[in-house]
This record gives structure tokens, sequence and C-alpha cells, in this order.
């Protein structure tokens, strides 16, 4: 499909673009938006990395039409900059490499919107899609626990 004028929503601010509609949100988000913040992992709706916030809720962006976010809101890690859940994660030391880092927010950000209280099970159950390669799991649990901190 050719490229027309799109009217995105992100991180509170309003973007007129010119853009293939069934680009990944993705890539709009990196290239012509530049918020790098938003990593690509695997490109199947299988690791976290690419998650992102629309109308609260975590969805990958890898594989989401730009076209299915028009009219909605979308929040990157850079639209959590100042969040809690940032601190909690550097609190606990819930990183290694860092790589998984903004999508394991941004879902834990959905989560705790959605139970601000969250039980360990809460968090493992909302938390299933994010892959960490380096094993930080229990570190991130405990930060999404102590997020409030």
């Amino acid at each position: 499909m050719s490229a027309r004028h799109v009217t995105l929503r992100v991180n509170g601010t309003t973007h007129e673009i010119e853009a293939d509609p069934d680009a990944p949100l993705i890539d709009i988000l990196r290239s012509a938006l530049h918020l790098k913040g938003t990593r690509f992992g695997c490109g199947l709706e299988q690791c976290g990395a690419c998650n992102v916030l629309v109308d609260g809720k975590a969805m990958p962006s890898c594989t989401l039409p730009l076209a299915s976010v028009e009219g909605r809101s979308v929040t990157t890690i850079e639209g959590l900059a100042d969040h809690p859940l940032v601190d909690a994660f550097v609190r606990a030391d819930a990183l290694q490499c860092g790589f998984c880092t903004p999508g394991q927010i941004v879902s834990a950000a959905a989560l705790v919107e959605a139970v601000p209280e969250p039980t360990a099970d809460e968090v493992r159950h909302a938390m299933s899609g994010n892959l960490c390669r380096c094993g930080a799991y229990p570190k991130i649990e405990e930060a999404i626990l102590a997020w409030r901190g």
C-alpha cells in the first residue's frame, strides 16, 4: 500500500506523518518519530521487547499496523520516563543488559494501572510474555511488587 496522511497521538503529543498504514508501529516510532526506546526483538510478538501501551494496554508494536492505532493513545517507554516503575527497576537492580527493560516497564505499567497492588502470581502471569535473556526475572518481580516504594 502507498503512504498516506496519518495522525498519531504518542506520549501525549499529536503527530502528523505520511506513512504506509500497514507499516508496523515500531518502524514509525523508531524511524519517523525518532523514539528509540522501543526495541525490536523477535518481530513475532513473542518477546515483549517492542511493547507499547495502546489505550493503556500493553501491545507488541512489531506486528501492530500503524492504521490500527489511529485515533488511539500510544505510550512508549519515553512517555513513562517519570513513572515510579522506572525508579523501582533501578532500586531493585532489575536489569542487566537493559535490552528488554523498556518492554518490561511498559508491560508492568499496564499491570499496575489495572491492579495497583499485584500479587507475585499476578506479576508472573502479566509479565509472562516478556523475555529477559539475562534472567533478571526475580529482580523484575521484586521491582514490580515494590513499585510504590
